[in-house]
């Protein structure tokens, strides 16, 4: 397998780094961020989150825990992440779709986002904008999506995994305004301390492969449980955690042909 295919393999990224990853203290980070920007009152009721990008099924097991009365489509280009998600968050939905090729017709889709997330996604695209145009044919109009990626320089972890480019707020905004979003908030975040821990794993260089291999190694699990509480602290707007809220304006109007 050629390096170029390796990096996008995420069969077996998921089966190498899902367990060390999902207890990381940037994933338990962004996840605790994203609930609070979803801003869903109440346990969900008649919430419909659109899940871009959903792996394993980490966010949504919290989800569906956080609001037992929303509903969840993950949609996922990985086999093995659809199937471990559907094991580990049955009362949630989860298909095997490539958003990059976009619908093969123009005929209406039935889910009708209220909410959405796409986390940590974007930056492993060579066309995010149209990902993101495609995603909009399952979200309701005015669908509230939150959006984050990495910012600060990429490490060769970062590299390995396939990320084409690091984002700033306005690399951001300009995004997703490209792809038929409202944008109300487009920034860093998690200053000082996500950056410190950034700057940590850099660090580690090509040895970080083996720490989060897995099972989590015991700098993984000490990193979690310092970090975790250091996290409580970090600063919301700025930082190498870059994160978006904004609104679909046009929802499912899009265009198969777009």
């Amino acid at each position: 397998m050629t390096e170029d295919l390796a990096r996008d393999d995420w069969d077996k990224h998921w089966a190498d780094f899902s367990e060390a990853s999902e207890k990381g203290p940037a994933t338990l980070y962004r996840h605790s961020s994203i609930i609070r920007l979803l801003d869903i009152p109440g346990e969900g009721q008649n919430v419909r989150l659109l899940d871009i990008g959903s792996g394993t099924g980490g966010f949504a097991k919290l989800f569906c825990a956080t609001f037992p009365q929303a509903a969840l489509l993950g949609l996922e280009l990985s086999e093995a992440g659809v199937m471990m998600a559907k094991a580990r968050v049955p009362g949630a939905s989860f298909e095997k779709t490539d958003l990059l090729q976009g619908p093969d017709t123009d005929d209406p889709i039935e889910f009708n986002a209220t909410h959405a997330i796409c986390s940590e996604v974007l930056e492993h695209l060579d066309d995010p904008v149209r990902l993101l145009r495609n995603a909009r044919r399952y979200m309701a109009p005015g669908c509230r999506l939150v959006v984050t990626v990495p910012g600060g320089k990429p490490n060769k972890f970062d590299v390995f995994i396939g990320h084409r480019k690091h984002y700033t707020g306005e690399m951001l905004r300009i995004e997703l305004e490209a792809a038929g979003f409202d944008v109300n908030v487009s920034t860093g975040s998690g200053f000082p301390f996500f950056n410190a821990y950034r700057m940590l794993t850099t660090m580690r260089g090509d040895k970080l492969k083996r720490d989060v291999s897995g099972k989590p190694s015991w700098m993984v699990r000490a990193g979690s449980v310092v970090f975790g509480i250091l996290f409580r602290f970090n600063l919301k707007s700025y930082g190498w955690q870059t994160v978006a809220v904004c609104r679909s304006a046009a929802g499912k109007s899009i265009s198969a042909n777009t």
